[in-house]
């Protein structure tokens, strides 16, 4: 299976795709609750005709592992991608924000991009990010950022989003695109998020 969707906010939170692992840990709640191991994950640019990002692929991922908040929360590997607000740009946008309480059950929202300031809950990103307790993670990635590369013209029905999410089941379709990103002589993180080089910016919902 493969998901593409449109990523309207590239700051580097969601996905988070600093190494050496591709995460998905918020936004996006129907493909984190459907996407299975080896499946694929890719965002797109904005189809808007005056859109730079027009036709562009800003990541793909093959889903590796999926783990749940609690389980990505306490996982030692993945404690550099947790929210530090004091911390550096990247540490900022940190997508590692949800583990529940151990005495309430509740899920704490860190202090973080989709957070209210002074880690007060943001209660729409709390209630749609918890739609589901999915985490995708990935070493097999590619993540272009600002510069995002053009979708070759015989993909470009993955870009015809026009809100959520687009699913394709066509083995050959997916085939042929895993082929085309395997022939890429890069792979990994391979420049910063879009808006990454602006002031840290907090998403209201």
């Amino acid at each position: 299976m493969l998901f593409s969707y449109i990523v309207t906010r590239d700051f580097g939170f969601a996905p988070n795709p600093f190494p050496p692992y591709c995460t998905l840990a918020t936004c996006k709640p129907v493909i984190r609750s459907h996407a299975k191991i080896d499946d694929w994950v890719l965002g797109v640019g904005s189809a808007a005709q005056n859109s730079t990002m027009k036709h562009r692929l800003i990541y793909a991922m093959q889903v590796q592992e999926i783990l749940t908040y609690d389980e990505y929360w306490n996982d030692e590997r993945f404690y550099y991608k947790r929210a530090v607000m004091n911390g550096s740009k990247r540490q900022n946008y940190g997508d590692n924000i949800y583990h529940s309480d151990q005495v309430s059950g509740q899920y704490i929202q860190e202090n973080s991009h989709h957070s209210l300031p002074g880690g007060i809950r943001n209660v729409k990103n709390y209630d749609k990010d918890l739609h589901s307790k999915n985490v995708l993670i990935s070493k097999n990635y590619w993540y272009f950022g600002k510069s995002a590369i053009e979708i070759p013209a015989e993909f470009l029905e993955i870009t015809k989003v026009t809100q959520g999410h687009l699913k394709f089941d066509d083995d050959n379709l997916i085939n042929r695109i895993v082929s085309w990103l395997n022939s890429l002589p890069f792979k990994g993180k391979v420049d910063v998020p879009y808006f990454f080089e602006k002031d840290f910016k907090r998403f209201k919902g």
